[in-house]
């Protein structure tokens, strides 16, 4: 059934899970059903970037955040052209909106785009279940699509159709995300109308609104372009002036091993030199461009109060995420061969840590001008402890004789964690 507008005071919804696990609630947004891989976001503010970001397509999203849509939906904040999850799931919806800003409610935005949520679901006890199970498939259905001949459909029918959803673990989705056309971020604020003080090829892989106005802020010009570029379309997007130049991966969604096309562009920007800097998505192609493996979590991590380790400086910064793979490289300070072809890349170091887990979140090249994390520094929605990475691009672009940046932490990311804990 196409998903239509409804209210949803009125109409029964289910969400069920691949293990067969059912939640009844009431229907939020559009009636229909969807699927895709169930994943729990930590935020407590922020749900229209999470909404619009598009790193969430082919996922339902729950909410842990029990009271969600109170500020409604404006046109400013939006991280791109439309809303990207495939379901929403919420505990208890606001009843009206309350921000001075809202232009609609989020239960009206949900509907005018066609997305299928559930409401008055216990979402604590949904969340442990992820958290204890790991992330699964999953379906909510609402309206007609809950009967069959005046008689609910049997659950069994409901997890069958779940079970027989796409799996993310394989999934190429990149370039159903990315723009079709090269488009220009010209420098902004102080900069605005002045000479770039460097140009980035920013491939877009799913890239938010929010990350190039970041650099354009810093004085850069920013070509954005497809995530089927080559990397002769990358050099021809750079200028030959002599201006500082670099390439930026951007965050998206999918499965890092179906990444083919994209490992290898970026393999042709490292055997090139050019200054490099990646973010989520863009981290873990750097980590599959070096040699390393990725490799799926068991839940993600999904928020904007995640906390992180820079190696670099020892400091520790609250970060906003959204993954569900990470790279698999030894956290030993010292850094390790990268192990593609024989070492060619030289050492890398494990720059970033991920204090809860100790998940790698930055990679940086000791013997390449490159670094990525695996986070969203562009603060939308989220902490700004990350904006110095932006700085830390514009300077190895400007500055390459500063890389790369020494790591000054005394302890290893085990005994952050420790100490952490205690």
């Amino acid at each position: 059934m196409t998903p239509a507008a409804t209210n949803p005071a009125a109409t029964s919804a289910a969400l069920v899970l691949e293990d067969g696990t059912t939640y009844r609630g009431r229907a939020y947004g559009a009636t229909g059903t969807t699927f895709g891989e169930i994943v729990f976001s930590t935020g407590m503010t922020g749900y229209q970037e999470t909404l619009t970001d598009p790193s969430y397509h082919r996922q339902i999203v729950v909410m842990t955040a029990p009271h969600v849509g109170n500020t409604g939906v404006n046109d400013e904040d939006p991280e791109s052209s439309q809303i990207w999850v495939s379901g929403y799931v919420v505990r208890d919806p606001a009843r009206r909106v309350s921000s001075w800003r809202a232009q609609h409610s989020l239960g009206d935005e949900l509907a005018e785009q066609g997305i299928v949520g559930i409401s008055d679901v216990d979402t604590r006890a949904l969340t442990r279940r992820l958290r204890e199970e790991g992330v699964m498939r999953a379906g909510i259905f609402s309206g007609e699509d809950l009967v069959q001949g005046g008689y609910p459909r049997p659950v069994e029918e409901l997890v069958a159709q779940v079970q027989a959803s796409p799996q993310m673990a394989g999934a190429d989705l990149a370039r159903e995300v990315s723009t079709t056309e090269p488009y220009t971020v010209e420098p902004r604020g102080e900069f605005e109308g002045r000479a770039p003080v460097a140009t980035v090829v920013a491939v877009d892989l799913g890239i938010k609104t929010m990350t190039p106005v970041r650099l354009a802020e810093r004085g850069v010009r920013v070509v954005v372009v497809p995530q089927a570029s080559t990397i002769a379309d990358v050099e021809a997007a750079l200028p030959g002036d002599g201006t500082p130049v670099g390439v930026f991966f951007s965050n998206g969604p999918g499965d890092p091993g179906a990444a083919g096309h994209e490992v290898e562009l970026l393999r042709a920007v490292l055997d090139r030199g050019i200054p490099f800097f990646g973010i989520c998505f863009g981290n873990q192609l750097l980590g599959r461009a070096l040699g390393y493996g990725t490799y799926k979590l068991g839940y993600g991590h999904r928020g904007i109060n995640q906390p992180v380790l820079d190696r670099t400086t020892a400091k520790v910064e609250v970060t906003a995420h959204n993954h569900g793979f990470a790279v698999d490289a030894p956290l030993d300070e010292s850094g390790s061969q990268a192990p593609h072809d024989g070492g060619r890349y030289g050492r890398v170091v494990v720059s970033h840590v991920g204090l809860n887990d100790r998940v790698v979140e930055g990679l940086t090249c000791l013997d390449l001008p490159a670094f990525s994390v695996q986070y969203h520094p562009e603060a939308a929605a989220g902490p700004h402890d990350a904006a110095y990475l932006f700085d830390r691009f514009v300077g190895l672009m400007t500055n390459p004789a500063a890389w790369p940046p020494a790591i000054k932490s005394p302890q290893s990311a085990a005994q952050i964690t420790t100490e952490e804990n205690h």
